[in-house]
């Protein structure tokens, strides 16, 4: 497996593809970041060299990604809480933040279901 930027890529991949395995890389940056170190798209990592994968590691450090990029985020996050905007208050209570409705689904950001029973009526 070839390291960049901290995590193992799998060989068994194209290069375009294996470079998506980093948090912050997408299809669209890994094309830009192959055709700047001068690798084809369609190579196999396993087929790569040592020269290709330095070049590939020079054009990936100017990028903000992996640890750098997952802070940004969480501070990001923490500010809009801080400043108690709306998408903070839905963040901070668990809910979606993009006017999706909650009545019926939104499990992911909600969890699993939390059954609240009914009260049972009082007999004469």
């Amino acid at each position: 497996m070839a390291r960049i930027a901290g995590v193992d890529i799998p060989k068994q991949k194209r290069g375009i593809i294996a470079l998506t395995y980093i948090f912050g890389i997408g299809r669209s940056r890994a094309k830009d970041i192959l055709a700047k170190a001068q690798v084809s798209e369609d190579k196999k990592v396993q087929e790569w060299n040592d020269d290709e994968i330095g070049a590939i590691r020079e054009a990936v450090s100017y990028f903000k990604i992996e640890g750098e990029l997952r802070s940004e985020v969480q501070l990001n996050i923490k500010r809009l809480m801080d400043i108690g905007c709306q998408r903070g208050i839905r963040h901070r209570a668990g809910l979606p933040l993009r006017g999706q409705r909650t009545k019926n689904n939104s499990r992911t950001r909600k969890g699993k279901r939390k059954t609240v029973a009914n009260k049972k009526k009082a007999t004469k």
